[in-house]
């Protein structure tokens, strides 16, 4: 007994159970620490995955219309599908030079004969825009609407927007140029469908009618009046915007006519250029076939020939205030 006891009052003793008890005690306290960290780390990643999947859930519901499919109301020579917000007035100023076929004889069109719109919209409501115009060829008023019928959503429930373009224009040339006063009447409607694809690509494709209550026409052998041209005109353009940075980007468009007419054809359009944007200013500059600044003179009467190098330079200027 004695011995035993002298044995657990061994100094080297009393050292190695204090080691083995101090060791033990801290790898249980590693051990309970351990399963509270994994249980704590469970509960985290349990609590992560609820909230993506309310975020994943609230966005299936957003309705709210995606931001800036385009940045500009206009896309070169067509309307975009963008319709400005209510209270909103805007300035456009719309240039197109001469063909620069001639070369430096008129300095690549710079100095040749150029065609210029003004005008003027406004947003009555968030998506129904009014406006009206001024064209120097012809010297042409226009009237028109813009009302966007469906907008594409954040939540890809709605997965493009559709927007409804419509004018009437008329020709204020002396009356000498008409028989009839309904002569100097045009009219032009437009569906737009687009979509922004990525936050930097936006596509836009929009079958058009153009009318025209007169059109050229000529009497036959027997007298009568044939027309050289249907009055009423099917056409289609698609185009885009790519949007190289914050304020700059690509933008191109084409427009093909569809309707086919017994002569004066009208060609195609190919146009590309560049936009830049501020919040309130949108500047474009582009090349292209169209020098007509009304989309059914465009539609119907253009002869600037791609294929024959007539192409010209052009320029929209966009202000926008909110009043």
């Amino acid at each position: 007994m004695k011995s035993r006891i002298q044995y657990m009052t061994n100094p080297l003793f009393l050292t190695l159970a204090f080691l083995f008890l101090t060791i033990t005690g801290s790898v249980a306290q590693e051990v309970k620490k351990d399963s509270t960290g994994l249980v704590v780390a469970q509960e985290v990643e349990k609590d992560t995955q609820e909230e993506v999947k309310v975020k994943k859930e609230k966005e299936k519901k957003d309705t709210r219309p995606i931001k800036s499919t385009f940045e500009s109301a206009w896309l070169i020579d067509n309307q975009s599908v963008m319709v400005p917000i209510k209270g909103t007035l805007e300035f456009d100023i719309l240039h197109r030079f001469g063909v620069w076929k001639n070369g430096y004889d008129d300095l690549y069109g710079l100095f040749a004969p150029a065609n210029i719109r003004m005008g003027f919209s406004y947003s009555i409501l968030d998506n129904l825009g009014v406006g009206f115009g001024f064209t120097k060829s012809n010297l042409i008023w226009d009237l028109n609407v813009k009302y966007a019928l469906l907008k594409q959503s954040r939540s890809g429930n709605i997965p493009i927007s559709i927007t409804y373009f419509g004018n009437i224009a008329i020709d204020s040339r002396d009356k000498s140029n008409f028989l009839n006063g309904t002569d100097r009447l045009s009219y032009f409607h437009q569906l737009i469908l687009a979509r922004k694809v990525t936050p930097n690509l936006s596509v836009q494709v929009a079958p058009s009618l153009s009318h025209f209550n007169a059109v050229e026409a000529f009497l036959n052998s027997e007298g009568e009046i044939e027309p050289l041209m249907k009055n009423d005109h099917f056409a289609i353009s698609a185009g885009g915007r790519y949007k190289l940075s914050s304020t700059m980007a690509l933008i191109a468009n084409y427009d093909q006519p569809i309707t086919v007419h017994k002569s004066k054809n009208p060609q195609p359009n190919i146009s590309l250029g560049i936009e830049m944007t501020t919040s309130s200013h949108a500047f474009q500059i582009f090349v292209g076939n169209y020098s007509f600044l009304t989309p059914q003179r465009n539609n119907v009467f253009n002869q600037n020939d791609y294929r024959d190098n007539q192409f010209l330079i052009g320029f929209n200027i966009t202000r926008l205030w909110n009043l």
